[in-house]
């Protein structure tokens, strides 16, 4: 089991990148789009590839627990935290296009990388511009919406492995399926993606760009927190219809509720802790297995550990 040796972790994670980069005790409901979650040992945001690299070798060296934490918008932190180090790339937020190649680095939100895509009449990206997550979440679970998805656009990706080695991989190898990849498996890092779009005409796709906005802000609660879509859609089915149709819409467990606007998401209504929401999410899966024979598979991701006096 890991130990925190709090000062020799520290001085090594400010040396490599600088103390303004590296966070003790870091209250994680604070970089989640739930608001839920407990602390982190060491919150650490790398500034350069190399460091990036580095800190992954002090984690393996050392054997220090490594968790990489995207914007926090498809994700559940249980209310113990995270032990070891936390990294988020947000510091890597870095845009470019040449032609019609978009170069965006791990950090940056897809959505802002959509606009930028439009600010040069690109086409491509337009399924994204709802989208809350980061770059390098929405390789990791090959994000999509509106009948796009990342795959249809993406040329390759520049990572870091387990081992801290740069790669840099065609998109054919990172196994991009529905709402997956082989990313967490082979234990990368994306640092930057490089997608080939389309030139297009500037007001077309603003236009698909403001239709997809509308139909997503007056669906979606977007009023509370939530990790948005919770569950990916079961073959024949709609997840949020089967959840509707069992009569769960408005279910409570503690703070967090089954949306009323969209029966697909579980929003945080009044302070709910990571376990009731947790909870909630296993309530609605148990009660459309009984009711439809459905299992619902979750499309959010849990990590982290749960409280002691947590059952």
């Amino acid at each position: 089991m890991f130990v925190v040796s709090s000062f020799s972790t520290y001085e090594k994670l400010t040396a490599i990148t600088s103390a303004d980069n590296v966070l003790s005790d870091e209250c994680l409901e604070d970089h989640t789009y739930t608001r839920l979650g407990g602390k982190a040992d060491f919150y650490v945001t790398p500034e350069t590839y190399e460091q990036v690299q580095e800190i992954v070798r002090l984690s393996l060296n050392d054997n220090i627990p490594f968790t990489l934490l995207g914007n926090g918008s498809n994700l559940i932190i249980r209310d113990g935290g995270i032990r070891g180090i936390v990294m988020n790339l947000g510091k890597l937020a870095a845009v470019s296009i040449k032609g019609t190649q978009l170069v965006a680095q791990s950090g940056a939100r897809i959505i802002d990388v959509s606009q930028k895509a439009l600010s040069r009449s690109l086409s491509g990206l337009e399924f994204a511009c709802g989208i809350p997550g980061s770059v390098g979440g929405a390789l990791f679970m090959n994000a999509g919406a509106y009948g796009g998805e990342i795959k249809d656009v993406l040329e390759s990706a520049k990572v870091v492995d387990s081992e801290g080695n740069l790669l840099t991989l065609p998109a054919e190898e990172l196994d991009l399926e529905y709402r997956s990849s082989n990313i967490p498996d082979k234990g990368y890092i994306v640092l930057e993606a490089t997608f080939t779009l389309k030139e297009g005409v500037y007001e077309d796709i603003k236009a698909i760009m403001d239709d997809l906005t509308f139909k997503r802000e007056s669906k979606q609660p977007l009023e509370y927190p939530s990790c948005g879509s919770v569950f990916k859609r079961p073959p024949g089915y709609f997840a949020g219809k089967l959840i509707q149709d069992s009569d769960l819409q408005g279910k409570q467990i503690g703070g967090a509720q089954v949306s009323l606007k969209h029966a697909g998401f579980i929003i945080n209504f009044n302070g709910a802790s990571a376990t009731e929401y947790i909870n909630l999410i296993r309530y609605v899966q148990d009660t459309v297995k009984e009711k439809f024979g459905v299992a619902l598979e979750r499309e959010v991701k849990i990590i982290g550990e749960k409280q002691q006096d947590s059952q």
